[in-house]
């Protein structure tokens, strides 16, 4: 019989429990559930789109192969509208960057690189889309427009090219001394396995060689 009543005592005061709580609880696990469900829908809807910007790149890359540049334009575009937030958008423009690059089209190339500066997810290609706008306005002669470009932080990877390209600059400019000083900052930065340390050797050699150190 105790124990009956002892059953009987924990069966009431779960009953009061549920009455006080009841609704609260209700409530918690509804939404915990919505949350799982939404985490698995967001899930699903990544997945999906990663997919189909996958599908839409790779008619990108056979428009370049094609030299296609209507088309290229026209998929790059398809890509930011439709899937903005994904890395295959921000690749397709820096690739449709470069066909416009190439075919002279300075102004379709600014646009492309510039909607990756604003837009991008990844801060890689962000800091690599700077670098090629940099180039496309010193090619412009907007010199100073490109140095402020690069004034931005950039990771540490991409430093030897910030540092080269910022070089190209102040030799339009006319500035040698701080050119020589950014091409050696460059090559301080690079590895020997680096493909680019040889070319900048050579520019930095064209304004007469290494920086002279400072004497202590």
């Amino acid at each position: 019989m105790a124990y009956d009543l002892e059953e009987q005592e924990q069966l009431d005061t779960l009953k009061a429990t549920w009455k006080q709580y009841g609704n609260l609880i209700t409530w918690t696990l509804i939404a915990a559930l919505g949350s799982y469900a939404g985490w698995v829908q967001w899930n699903n809807y990544q997945r999906n789109q990663s997919g189909q910007a996958s599908q839409l790149f790779e008619e990108l890359s056979k428009s370049v192969a094609a030299k296609d540049v209507q088309k290229i334009q026209r998929v790059s575009a398809d890509m930011k509208e439709k899937f903005p937030s994904t890395n295959y958008a921000a690749m397709a423009a820096l690739t449709t960057a470069k066909a416009a690059y190439e075919a002279n089209d300075l102004k379709t190339a600014k646009a492309n690189l510039q909607w990756v500066i604003d837009s991008g997810k990844n801060e890689e290609y962000k800091a690599l889309a700077k670098i090629r706008l940099a180039g496309v306005l010193l090619d412009e002669k907007a010199y100073e427009e490109a140095l402020k470009v690069l004034s931005a932080e950039f990771p540490a990877e991409l430093q030897a090219e910030v540092a080269d390209r910022k070089a190209d600059i102040l030799v339009a400019q006319g500035n040698t001394a701080e050119a020589k000083k950014s091409y050696q900052l460059a090559l301080d930065k690079m590895t020997d396995k680096s493909p680019a340390k040889q070319l900048v050797q050579l520019k930095l050699d064209a304004l007469g060689g290494a920086v002279a150190q400072d004497k202590q």
